[in-house]
């Protein structure tokens, strides 16, 4: 707040935040660092929120989630429990969703039932999309009915989308990391393959394609990766030269 007790514009009270978001990403830290960040800051962000929860939906469905306590953690666990929900709404509308209180609003009423014990009276909701993917929603939660206003949803909005870039910017790292580990582990995989091959070509008299016909024969036998029968392979060599 200013000295005349008016609230700052939405830019300012983003900056640091969003400055502590991009040292986070240049940083390289897992999804889950990331999002566990993201809470605290939602948190410290949004006034009047008690808690805060981040969900992620990937390709196949899946979730993946972070809370900063375990009530909100139990509150979201509800949503994916009951399917319903302002966070699981949000995400589908691709909207901010307001709860201004868990007593009278008719639109989840077996999750705000069971939300409500709790503690929790209020809740705002702000999808997370990175261009054209959606990728889940943040929620922050109140312990008193009408916490949130028309500011803290531009505030929310303004915050989701910013933690939108964030955790799609992580997750292509983690997914290059991914499949340059994949890649390094198949050169492993063909350099100890040619290592079995020439093991079995030269105790056995054969030519290649026949010493590769009996790694996979004992593939199939032995119900083992390809990798494993070739590593026992190239060991059996180096145990016989002692």
């Amino acid at each position: 707040m200013d000295p005349t007790g008016s609230a700052l514009p939405l830019a300012d009270e983003l900056a640091v935040v969003f400055a502590r978001m991009s040292g986070l990403l240049l940083s390289h830290e897992t999804v889950t660092t990331a999002l566990g960040l993201v809470t605290s800051l939602a948190v410290e962000t949004v006034p009047g929120s008690v808690g805060a929860g981040v969900t992620i939906v990937d390709e196949r469905g899946r979730r993946s989630s972070a809370a900063t306590d375990a009530r909100v953690e139990r509150a979201d666990a509800l949503q994916y429990e009951r399917d319903e929900g302002p966070c699981l709404a949000a995400t589908a509308l691709r909207q901010v969703v307001r709860v201004d209180d868990l007593s009278d609003d008719p639109r989840w009423p077996f999750w705000a039932a069971e939300a409500r014990p709790l503690g929790l009276r209020s809740a705002l909701s702000a999808p997370m999309v990175a261009g054209d993917r959606a990728l889940g929603a943040m929620k922050v939660y109140a312990d008193r009915p009408h916490a949130f206003d028309a500011h803290a949803e531009r505030l929310m909005g303004l915050f989701s989308a910013q933690a939108a870039v964030l955790v799609a910017n992580v997750q292509s790292y983690e997914r290059a990391q991914r499949r340059s580990d994949e890649l390094q582990q198949a050169v492993r995989d063909r350099d100890l393959v040619s290592v079995a091959k020439g093991v079995l070509m030269a105790r056995h008299g054969v030519d290649e394609d026949a010493a590769f016909g009996m790694l996979l024969a004992r593939d199939t036998q032995d119900a083992l990766p390809l990798r494993e029968v070739a590593r026992t392979v190239a060991g059996s060599a180096v145990r016989r030269r002692r």
